[in-house]
């Protein structure tokens, strides 16, 4: 019957979930929006977004340089960047991770000499981008006035292979995979401070003498 089919079911989710018996529905503190966490918070949440990506397949140090790239630009530029060195047409500098590095001239727009052009990392942060504008725009921000305030790549836990070499031996063959987060805050606009008025300078007998101002005189 229906009702056997479905108890069936639930035990045997129990005997799977230990902890399912005592928590038949997750409370809140146990989804998984709330156990995730960010390095950094934005100063004011309602006018933020937020994404994120846990092992990422993508070589740890290019996305690094390709996120440090990004870091403080608008939404719109951003992608627009991220999709001209997907086509070669600018680079990528390398500022921290140097080694064995080629020049290219592309990086003088960067006042550097060392860049490349991360295709791969570019495609997994463009989707990431496209993650955070989607979070935009379900909280009703403003998607053109969206600045990457926050963008951090972390290193990952390698993956492990092996690569045979001659006599039989055997070497390590590991990847080196990343976390990557990012917080997008909307601008606010500037307002103009309104202009105070000036008070009249009060001052001391003695000040006054020495300016050779007389008591009572207007000021």
């Amino acid at each position: 019957s229906r009702e056997y089919f479905t108890v069936a079911i639930l035990a045997q989710a129990e005997s799977r979930h230990p902890y399912r018996a005592h928590f038949p529905i997750a409370p809140e503190s146990f989804q998984l929006g709330n156990m995730v966490k960010y390095s950094r918070e934005a100063t004011n949440g309602s006018k933020s977004c937020k994404a994120m990506g846990v092992d990422l397949r993508v070589h740890y140090k290019n996305t690094y340089e390709t996120a440090r790239a990004i870091k403080g630009m608008n939404l719109r530029t951003a992608q627009q960047y991220l999709e001209d060195v997907c086509e070669k047409k600018r680079c990528v500098p390398f500022r921290k991770y140097t080694g064995c590095i080629g020049r290219t001239p592309q990086a003088k727009e960067f006042k550097m000499s060392q860049g490349r052009w991360p295709v791969k990392s570019c495609k997994v942060l463009l989707g990431l981008l496209k993650n955070a504008e989607s979070n935009a725009e379900f909280k009703n921000l403003d998607t053109e006035n969206l600045t990457i305030t926050h963008i951090q790549v972390s290193m990952a836990q390698q993956g492990r292979r092996r690569t045979f070499r001659a006599h039989g031996r055997v070497n390590a063959y590991m990847n080196c995979p990343c976390h990557v987060e990012m917080l997008l805050e909307e601008k606010e606009e500037a307002v103009d401070k309104p202009s105070e008025e000036v008070k009249a300078k009060k001052f001391t007998k003695k000040q006054l003498a020495k300016r050779r101002l007389k008591v009572g005189g207007d000021l």
